[in-house]
């Protein structure tokens, strides 16, 4: 599975985002829907996407109990999707149970990983407010070691983590990298960050995009600076 940069369309509605998506002629870039563009446009948009020739991200983060999990994905299966996801903290009953809802009758099912710890998410915060005293990066292996454990196929980690997770999971479990911005740019909301060539330096496979390209000045160029860093 070869490397690939992911833009997070995070925008509210589809006029926004086919205005931004018109400006790639080229090369059809894989992106990412997150909940708020899924609930403005729902699944015909997606579908709509994936007819245009882009791969699909669908990132809602499931986390339910299983039986719930299960009749989501056998949903999400449906729409095309080429990658979906779900909390790992539901435990490996959950997990289970959202393979066996994802798997459709001949098979086949999108790729699915689990969010271990979210890149908003800080020590400080584990500590004092999830009340987990074990440090980030351990408890971002165990939760991967169990989704491989589970069946699924990777885990989303911050980048400073996918080295670690491949240590124990292997080199071929997928590790979903957001909190990637090119120097210089705003951080955001999230405060375990690098640039693409130093994600790809510590073993992401994937790294998730957005501002960075999104709020460019000249979006295909900033994705093209980004695809050079990461993939070479």
């Amino acid at each position: 599975m070869g490397k690939d940069v992911i833009i997070a369309l995070d925008f509210k509605s589809r006029e926004e985002t086919m205005n931004f998506l018109d400006k790639f002629t080229g090369k059809k870039p894989f992106v990412k829907i997150g909940m708020e563009l899924f609930y403005a446009t729902g699944a015909d948009f997606l579908r709509e996407l994936k007819a245009r020739g882009h791969k699909i991200f669908l990132d809602l983060k499931l986390h339910d109990i299983p039986n719930t999990v299960k009749k989501a994905m056998k949903v999400l299966s449906t729409l095309g999707a080429d990658m979906v996801n779900l909390h790992a903290a539901g435990g490996s009953a959950m997990m289970k149970a959202a393979i066996e809802g994802l798997t459709r009758e001949d098979g086949t099912r999108p790729i699915l990983i689990a969010v271990t710890m979210l890149t908003s998410t800080d020590q400080q915060t584990m500590t004092h407010e999830l009340l987990i005293d074990r440090p980030i990066a351990d408890v971002v292996c165990e939760y991967a070691k169990n989704a491989a454990a589970s069946g699924l196929d990777g885990v989303v980690c911050s980048p400073l983590e996918a080295g670690k997770v491949h240590d124990v999971c292997g080199a071929g479990f997928v590790t979903v990298t957001p909190g990637v911005r090119l120097a210089g740019d705003d951080v955001g909301d999230q405060k375990r960050v690098t640039t693409p060539a130093i994600a790809s330096e510590l073993g992401s496979d994937y790294i998730v995009v957005g501002r960075s390209i999104t709020a460019a000045t000249d979006p295909v160029a900033a994705y093209e600076e980004c695809v050079k860093q990461f993939v070479g």
